[in-house]
C-alpha cells in the first residue's frame, strides 16, 4: 500500500513539474496527448480515449533524433560497404536508395528497402544452408542471385567457402567470409526481397500517430519512415526505442500515469509465455545459435547452463553484427561457443567504448512490476526484451518493445481500409 501511495504522489509532483516546463520533445509531445485526453468525450474508454488522442497527432510531430543522421545507403554499395556504412554511424539499420531512380522520382522509387545488420547476416545463413532435397536440380536463390550479380565465379565462391554445409559453425566462417569476394562483390540490392526485406512502406507527414504505432506492434515494421511528398524524401525515421523512449519521457502525465501504473498482467503482458520461449545452451557453437533465431523468426534468445533451468545470458540477431565488424573477438576460437562469443563481446565493449550501444545483458523483472517501471528499464538499458522471472529466477514470460506498444493502442475494425494497396508488390525472390 504505501508503494502505490508513494507512486501516486511521485506522479503528481511530476506532472506539476511537467506543466511548467517539458523536460524534453518528447515530453512536449506527452503534453499534447494530455490536452486531447482532457477533451475527449468522458464514455468513452481509456484505451478508446488514447486511441482517439493518437489519431489526432500527425507523425510530423515526432521528435527527431538528439542526432539527426539521415544516413541512406546506395543500392549498388556491397554488403561490405553497408556493414562500414552502418557500424560508423552506430546505427542498426538504414533506408536504400535505389541508384537507377530519375532525379524526380517519387520516394516509392526512390527508396527498395531497409537494410539492417540482421538482414545481411540472416542472408549469409541462409547460404551456408544446403538447399532442399525435393529440388535437388534447382539453383537456390543464392546462386540464382550469383549468376545474376556476378556470374559464375560468385557461385563457386559460395561452394569454395563451404556455404553449402550446415555444419560450418566454426569461427574461421565468419574470417574467411568478410575476406571473401563473396562478402566484397554482392550488392545490397542484390539481398533485397530476401528474410528480413520488405516492400519500402512509409508514412506521410500527415498520417496520424495512432497508424504509426499499430505499424510498429501488430504489423511488426521494426522502424517507420516518415516521407516529405514534396521533396521525395524522408523527414524521419520512427522506430521501436524511440517510442519507448518518448512513453518514458511521459512519465508523470495523466494520461500515461492512468494506464503506466497498471501491473504488467493487468494489460495483458507477458505475451510470450515459457513454453514459447527458444533457449539455447551456452556451449552451443554461436554460429548454430543465430541459425536457430533464423529458423525460429526470433530476434532473441536467453542462454541456459547445461544441466540447469535458469538463464545466465542472453544473446540477439544484432549481437551478430560483431561477427562482421569486430572478428578479433573470435580470432582465438576454432569454435566459438555462445559463452565464450557474450564473454569476448562484453570485453571488447570494454575497451571501445565507441563500440555499437549495445547490450547481451540478461535483464529481468518480476510479474509485480508496472508497464510504466519496465519501459523505464528498457529505455533506460537500450534494450529490445525483458524476461519475466520467478523468485527463484525460473522464466516466466517475455516481454519485448512490440509488446509494450500493442498494449497501448488497438486496431479499429476496418481502420487501415485501402492503406496498404499502394506498397509495392514483393520481389520475386523475397522470403519475408
Amino acid at each position: 500500500m504505501q508503494l502505490h501511495r508513494e507512486r501516486k504522489e511521485e506522479g503528481v509532483m511530476a506532472m506539476a513539474t511537467m506543466r511548467e516546463m517539458p523536460r524534453s520533445p518528447e515530453a512536449k509531445l506527452g503534453m499534447r496527448v494530455e490536452d486531447l485526453w482532457d477533451v475527449q468525450e468522458a464514455q468513452l474508454s481509456p484505451n478508446d480515449k488514447l486511441n482517439a488522442c493518437f489519431e489526432n497527432i500527425p507523425v510530423s510531430a515526432f521528435p527527431l533524433p538528439a542526432k539527426n543522421q539521415e544516413i541512406e545507403i546506395k543500392s549498388d554499395a556491397t554488403l561490405a560497404e553497408a556493414v562500414k556504412i552502418l557500424a560508423r554511424h552506430n546505427i542498426l539499420s538504414a533506408p536504400v536508395v535505389d541508384v537507377d531512380a530519375p532525379e524526380d522520382a517519387t520516394w516509392i522509387d526512390r527508396y527498395i528497402g531497409i537494410v539492417e545488420f540482421a538482414g545481411i547476416v540472416v542472408w549469409i545463413l541462409h547460404q551456408s544452408e544446403p538447399p532442399s532435397p525435393r529440388s535437388p536440380s534447382t539453383p537456390t536463390s543464392a546462386s540464382a542471385i550469383a549468376a545474376a550479380a556476378n556470374g559464375n565465379t560468385f557461385a563457386r565462391e559460395l561452394e569454395a567457402l563451404g556455404l553449402g554445409s550446415a555444419a560450418t559453425t566454426s569461427g574461421n566462417f565468419f574470417e574467411d567470409l568478410t575476406s571473401s569476394e563473396l562478402y566484397k562483390n554482392t550488392k545490397v540490392q542484390d539481398i533485397s526481397g530476401t528474410f528480413r526485406w520488405a516492400p519500402f512502406l512509409a508514412l506521410e507527414r500527415s498520417n496520424s500517430f495512432l497508424t504509426m504505432l499499430l505499424l510498429l506492434s501488430k504489423y511488426k515494421m521494426k522502424s517507420v519512415p516518415v516521407v516529405d511528398l514534396g521533396s521525395g524524401t524522408i523527414d524521419n525515421i520512427i522506430t521501436q526505442p524511440a517510442v519507448i523512449h518518448m512513453l518514458a519521457e511521459c512519465a508523470g502525465l495523466q494520461w500515461f500515469e492512468s494506464w503506466g501504473t497498471k501491473e504488467l498482467s493487468d494489460v495483458g503482458l507477458p505475451l510470450v509465455t515459457p513454453k514459447q520461449i527458444i533457449k539455447v545452451y551456452e556451449d552451443e557453437p554461436v554460429l548454430q545459435a543465430f541459425k536457430e533465431m533464423r529458423k525460429k523468426r526470433v530476434g532473441g534468445v536467453p542462454v541456459i547452463k547445461r544441466g540447469g533451468t535458469t538463464a545466465v545470458g542472453n544473446i540477439s540477431l544484432r549481437d551478430v553484427q560483431f561477427l562482421l565488424t569486430a572478428p578479433e573477438i573470435y580470432h582465438d576460437y576454432r569454435t566459438i561457443t555462445v559463452k565464450d562469443f557474450l564473454t569476448s563481446v562484453r570485453s571488447y565493449l570494454e575497451k571501445n567504448k565507441n563500440a555499437f550501444p549495445m547490450s547481451s545483458e540478461f535483464i529481468t523483472c518480476k510479474r509485480d512490476c508496472t508497464v510504466k517501471e519496465l519501459i523505464q528499464l528498457l529505455d533506460k538499458e537500450q534494450i529490445h526484451r525483458v524476461y519475466v522471472v520467478d523468485d527463484d529466477g525460473n522464466l516466466e514470460g517475455l516481454i519485448t518493445l512490440r509488446d509494450i506498444i500493442s498494449r497501448l493502442v488497438h486496431e479499429p475494425h476496418g481502420y487501415f481500409g485501402d492503406f496498404f494497396d499502394g506498397v509495392l508488390p514483393l520481389p520475386a525472390n523475397s522470403r519475408v
